[in-house]
């Protein structure tokens, strides 16, 4: 049986009809370039301001430009620091990088590689901007913890939901904590584009408004350049297709920890370590990812019986070469350095069914 690591066709199938009606009605309207005036891109970022309970939405081009922009919004720039996780995708930290500053990283924890917490306050120097917590895997992270170390700091906190599409944590959506958050819709997201797109989020009026003007080549109207901004748009396509699948979000999120329950249930625990679901968090399982000592083996012979599978991700951050720069060593890291060489994300979609679950877990536990 082959089983594939995430089937947007069938997504697109199954919802085939209302899809194809967004697309055309778009095309119907030419309305393909976003901004202000694209009535399909306001109504998605109103939609999904409405999701989250947050006054502003403002989308953009893609969930790293949404951090940068942030940055920027902030005035975050060279000879500052931002804490950031140690296991992430690079656009945690690049985004860091490409304002000038120096990402400061954080060990993850042992049971669930979120940031560890217990770390962060260890992290804070003098040059401390803000902090930018991760829900990993779409498992939330303590947000009130980490909002509670900000306040005693006086850090901005900008929640990376780029996997967490609703999760929540003790009842309250992620994205919604810290000062302002953000949002990726690549395609394999919970919630997911036909191509790259983002979304920043805010209840502050005065970034909301840098943001958009940042994300929209410094305009606040058409020709009135207030600021060197960038060409930072979410296109008609993107926002109706978003629209559309924003109703289901919820829907999809429940399938995902069915799935989930139901590897957990079948699994062979003995032999890989299954994921865990922080305390007090609604893990929406934008990834499954199980823990092996013979993780290339076992993905080797995944892959030999159809199955696909991913690492996400290969190498800690402070370890890649674009971090070369800092020395950092595996001592500094080592829960981070150690789960690399064990982590293996295994099929998890709304759509994938029991009889798949079944013949994936039992050609895991047979090897």
């Amino acid at each position: 049986m082959k089983v594939p690591f995430v089937d947007l066709k069938l997504q697109y199938q199954n919802y085939k009809a209302e899809i194809d009606k967004a697309i055309a009605d778009v095309i119907a309207d030419t309305a393909f370039i976003g901004g202000s005036g694209n009535k399909y891109v306001q109504k998605f970022e109103s939609e999904f301001a409405k999701y989250l309970g947050i006054a502003n939405v403002i989308s953009c081009a893609n969930g790293t430009d949404s951090l940068e922009i942030l940055l920027e919004a902030y005035g975050i720039t060279e000879g500052e620091e931002v804490i950031v996780p140690a296991l992430s995708w690079i656009s945690s930290s690049e985004a860091v990088g490409r304002c000038g500053a120096k990402p400061v990283f954080v060990d993850v924890c042992e049971d669930t590689l979120l940031m560890d917490l217990n770390l962060v306050e260890k992290a804070i120097t003098k040059n401390t901007k803000a902090i930018m917590p991760v829900h990993l895997y779409g498992n939330a992270l303590n947000m009130e913890e980490v909002m509670r170390i900000a306040k005693k700091h006086n850090l901005i906190v900008i929640e990376d939901c780029a996997q967490a599409h609703g999760a929540k944590y003790n009842g309250k959506l992620v994205g919604t904590f810290g000062h302002a958050s953000s949002f990726s819709f690549y395609p394999g997201k919970n919630l997911g584009a036909y191509g790259d797109a983002g979304a920043i989020a805010t209840n502050d009026e005065t970034i909301a408004k840098k943001c958009r003007m940042i994300a929209n080549h410094g305009q606040q109207r058409k020709h009135d350049h207030i600021i060197e901004g960038r060409n930072s748009r979410m296109d008609g396509l993107h926002a109706a297709i978003l629209s559309v699948k924003l109703n289901y979000l919820d829907g999809w999120n429940l399938a995902r920890n069915k799935a989930a329950s139901h590897y957990s249930k079948i699994l062979d625990s003995t032999n890989v370590s299954l994921p865990i679901q922080n305390k007090n968090a609604y893990h929406v399982f934008h990834l499954y990812v199980i823990r092996s000592n013979k993780r290339d083996q076992l993905k080797e012979h995944l892959s030999s019986q159809g199955i696909e599978v991913a690492i996400h991700y290969p190498t800690a951050l402070p370890f890649l070469n674009a971090y070369s720069y800092l020395k950092h060593q595996p001592e500094q890291f080592p829960v981070a350095f150690k789960q690399t060489k064990n982590i293996l994300s295994i099929p998890m979609y709304p759509e994938l069914n029991v009889e798949q679950i079944d013949h994936i877990s039992k050609v895991i536990n047979n090897f």
